[in-house]
C-alpha cells in the first residue's frame, strides 16, 4: 500500500512538473519574421501611441478627403497586399493612409497590456485624423476595423464623408440576439470549410493558453513580445485558412500580427458604451462588402444595414472573410465604383 501511494505521490510530481516545464518554457515557432516596409513613416500621437504607417498620396487632381484603411484583428496590421489593392485609389486623386494599430507591425508594444482598449484604438484613429488636418475622411474598415469605424463615427458622425464595410464583424458590444438571424435565401450566402475555431484548437498549446488567462486575469504578459508575435503570426497562418472560400487560396501569414493587443482589445470590446443609440439613422452613405463565403454571421452585417439607412451592399461570389485575398479586382472595382457616387 505504501509503495502504490509512493508511485501516486511520484507521478503527481512528474505531471506537475511537466505542467510547469510546458507552461514556463518558452516556445519557438517557425514563421516569418516581421520586416520593415520601405517607406514606412511614423506618428508619435499625442495618445501616448507610436504609430507606423504607409501613405499612397493621391495623383492629378486631389480629393479633398483622405482615405484612411482600418485593418482587422483587433489590432491589425498593414500587409503588402493591402498596400498593393488599396493603394490604387492614389490613382483617383486619394491619398491612402494604411496604419499598423497599436501593439503590431511598425507600431509600437505598450508595457501595460491593459491599455490594448477599443477606446485607446479609437482615440488614436481621432489623433491621426488630427495629426493629418482633414476636414472629412473616408474609412475603409475590414473585420474587426469596421467595429473600429463604428466607434469613432458614433463619436464623430461629422467627420466622416463615406465608409466602406468589409467582412464586417459585429458591432460591439455584442447583440447575441441579432447574430441569430437567419439568412435571407435570396443571398446564398455559404458557410466555408474551414473555420477560426479549428485554427485556434490547432495551434494553440498549454503556454499560449496560460499566457491569455494570466493576461486576463493579472494583465501580465507570461510570455515576451517578441514570442508572442510568433505565436500570433503561427496561429493567423491557420486563421487565413477560415477567411477564403476556396482553402488552396490561404496564404502564409506575414510577420507583424500582434498577441496581446488582440487578446486584450477582444477581452474590452464587450464592455464598452454601446455605439448604436448614436448611429441609428445617420446619413452617412456606407457600402457594405460580404463575401459569399464569409466566416462572420449573416446577423453582423444585418446591424450595420439597419443602422445606415443610405447603405449599398454586395454579396461577393466565391470569396470568403478577405476578400481582398480571392477577388482583389471586384472588391477594388466596388469600392471605385462607391466613391465614384
Amino acid at each position: 500500500m505504501k509503495r502504490t501511494l509512493k508511485y501516486i505521490a511520484l507521478a503527481i510530481v512528474l505531471l506537475i512538473g511537466w505542467l510547469l516545464f510546458a507552461i514556463l518554457y518558452p516556445n519557438t515557432y517557425d514563421v516569418a519574421q516581421f520586416k520593415e516596409r520601405p517607406g514606412t513613416k511614423y506618428w508619435n500621437l499625442t495618445t501616448g501611441s507610436k504609430i507606423g504607417y504607409t501613405l499612397i498620396p493621391g495623383k492629378g487632381i486631389k480629393k479633398t478627403s483622405p482615405v484612411i484603411f482600418l485593418q482587422g484583428g483587433p489590432g491589425g496590421f498593414i500587409t503588402d497586399n493591402n498596400v498593393e489593392v488599396l493603394g490604387k485609389l492614389s490613382q483617383d486623386g486619394y491619398d491612402v493612409y494604411l496604419y499598423d494599430q497599436i501593439g503590431s507591425g511598425h507600431s509600437a508594444r505598450l508595457d501595460n497590456i491593459r491599455e490594448y482598449t477599443a477606446d485607446r484604438h479609437k482615440k488614436d484613429l481621432e489623433a491621426i485624423i488630427t495629426e493629418i488636418k482633414a476636414d472629412k475622411v473616408i474609412l475603409i474598415g475590414q473585420s474587426w476595423g469596421a467595429i473600429l469605424a463604428t466607434l469613432y463615427i458614433a463619436d464623430n458622425p461629422l467627420k466622416v464623408e463615406k465608409a466602406i464595410f468589409t467582412g464586417p464583424g459585429p458591432i460591439a458590444p455584442f447583440n447575441n440576439e441579432a447574430l441569430q438571424r437567419p439568412i435571407p435565401d435570396s443571398l446564398n450566402l455559404k458557410e466555408p470549410s474551414f473555420d477560426n475555431r479549428e485554427a485556434n484548437l490547432k495551434a494553440n498549446n498549454l503556454r499560449t493558453r496560460a499566457a491569455t488567462l494570466v493576461a486576463y486575469a493579472f494583465g501580465k504578459k507570461l510570455m515576451p513580445d517578441k514570442e508572442a508575435d510568433d505565436f500570433q503570426t503561427y496561429l493567423n497562418t491557420e486563421l487565413n485558412k477560415a477567411t477564403v472560400a476556396d482553402i488552396k487560396n490561404a496564404k502564409e501569414a506575414p510577420g507583424g500580427g500582434g498577441f496581446y493587443v488582440q487578446i486584450m482589445t477582444f477581452l474590452n470590446i464587450q464592455t464598452i458604451k454601446d455605439p448604436r443609440p448614436a448611429l441609428a439613422g445617420l446619413s452617412i452613405p456606407i457600402l457594405l462588402l460580404k463575401g459569399q463565403y464569409d466566416n462572420q454571421k449573416w446577423g453582423a452585417a444585418s446591424e450595420y444595414l439597419e443602422l445606415f439607412p443610405n447603405h449599398k451592399l454586395v454579396i461577393v461570389n466565391k470569396a470568403g472573410h478577405s476578400i481582398a485575398t480571392e477577388r482583389p479586382d471586384i472588391y477594388l472595382n466596388e469600392i471605385r465604383s462607391f466613391l465614384k457616387d
